[in-house]
């Protein structure tokens, strides 16, 4: 299947060609863990995620990776005000992100390393771009040499020449440039380490860049994460990856659009935000995956109640449907491989053009609308078992699951004979029946 993305580091749609065959590498900037997730930092967990699965249906090995920034300024500051160790804000806000994970469906990750576990890599790393020259220590800092990348602004789109020294880069005379950015800064408060250039911790744009190393241990096919990432975080990690390696980390740059709130950007420091626990205690993971999924990832979302509200009303026509055909199929002769229905093969080309989700949860309703009037006209079972794999296969892939429990023996005999009452138009032993269902709490539709 011909997969195309759109690509932030050409800004142009190009054909997915993975570094190794069969295999896809996925890279995503996770979160600093001092505090809770808005729903937009969400987003790019409910979206990669998805990208994960439809490689993963496509027959592709997916390693997917994803960290956790546990060592910053803000998780000190959090520590401080709590009184307790930096390691526990972590462990805590780490645990929390699992737990809303969990609720919104994410299938495991190869591996989700924290910075801490790879302090005597990045320390390596910073000293290899000293030695190369891409690097100084001025003081008690290091500094990475902007100057040394004549390609610097790739991702971004940027020229060197058009970043503004004191509006947007903190002016410092310790540095060579303005614009540098620090590897490695002294610190006397909060967990420090040992270092050739002193007791300290690592810059934030030093850290994702030497955990892909790491794992990945050369280019990988997508790094993603939000837009607010592109700079001047992912441009820095670039920056040291070329210093380096001589490569931009990712073949495809994949960058998802934020949830926007009252016309602006979340912002936990401003208090613009909505929670994501708030949001799942309230609605469901497949609630907030279909709400998501309704917009192309590089489509801001500007974040209503009603966009939940309505995604509520298109789980329930889901799990409606989704029951009705499992249940006719369970109860008559039941489940074989059958092949799936011509319109997977249409939501999977949705999905093979840069991840068109909206465009295949509109091929999902086809589908669904396909099976109820086969239901109704007591089609084949050999093509409701079409449409059910296609209905598993969509689903899967959209990371939305219909919790069904099968029926026992005696609960097929109940269900077949409310079915034959309905049916000779016994409407008081149908009532006595259908009461007994509903007592065992079997859902038929």
């Amino acid at each position: 299947m011909n997969i195309k993305i759109y690509n932030s580091l050409t800004n142009q749609i190009e054909d997915f060609h993975p570094v190794r065959p069969q295999e896809v590498s996925i890279y995503v900037c996770g979160p600093t863990v001092y505090n809770d997730i808005h729903i937009g930092n969400a987003r790019p967990v409910v979206f990669f995620d998805t990208v994960a699965r439809f490689f993963k249906y496509l027959g592709y090995n997916v390693k997917m990776v994803s960290n956790f920034t546990d060592i910053d300024d803000k998780i000190i500051t959090k520590a401080q005000e709590l009184k307790v160790s930096e390691t526990e804000v972590a462990k805590y806000y780490i645990e929390e992100f699992l737990r809303i994970n969990d609720l919104l469906g994410v299938e495991p990750l190869l591996a989700r390393p924290k910075v801490t576990e790879y302090m005597d890599a990045i320390i390596n790393y910073i000293k290899i771009m000293i030695d190369k020259g891409a690097a100084y220590q001025s003081g008690t800092d290091v500094y990475f040499r902007i100057s040394s990348i004549p390609d610097y602004g790739l991702l971004s789109n940027q020229k060197m020449e058009e970043l503004e020294v004191g509006s947007r880069i903190e002016v410092d005379a310790s540095k060579e440039d303005p614009r540098d950015f620090v590897l490695w800064k002294q610190t006397d408060e909060g967990i420090m380490w040992d270092s050739p250039f002193g007791k300290g911790r690592p810059g934030w744009h030093t850290e994702c860049v030497v955990m892909v190393e790491a794992i990945f241990q050369g280019e990988i096919d997508i790094h993603g994460g939000g837009n607010d990432l592109k700079f001047p975080h992912h441009e820095n990690e670039i920056a040291q990856a070329l210093a380096v390696s001589n490569h931009t980390i990712a073949k495809y740059w994949v960058h998802n659009a934020r949830i926007d709130l009252s016309g602006e950007k979340m912002s936990k420091s401003t208090g613009n935000v909505v929670w994501a626990k708030d949001v799942l205690q309230k609605y469901s993971g497949n609630v907030v995956r279909l709400m998501m999924l309704n917009n192309h990832y590089r489509q801001t979302i500007l974040f209503k109640e009603e966009l939940l509200e309505r995604s509520v009303i298109e789980f329930d026509k889901i799990e409606r449907s989704y029951l009705s055909l499992y249940r006719t199929l369970e109860l008559n002769e039941g489940f074989d491989d059958a092949g799936s229905h011509p319109l997977m093969n249409e939501f999977l080309s949705f999905m093979a053009d840069d991840f068109s989700t909206p465009n295949a949860i509109t091929v999902l309703f086809q589908l669904m609308k396909e099976i109820n009037i086969a239901i109704r006209t007591q089609e084949t079972y050999h093509k409701l078992n079409q449409y059910f794999t296609a209905f598993q296969g969509m689903l899967y892939i959209l990371g939305i699951h219909v919790d069904v429990t099968p029926l026992s023996d005696t609960d097929k005999s109940l269900v077949r004979a409310w079915q034959g009452a309905r049916e000779m138009k016994d409407f008081q032993q149908a009532d006595l029946l259908r009461a007994e269902i509903a007592k065992r709490g079997i859902k038929l539709s």
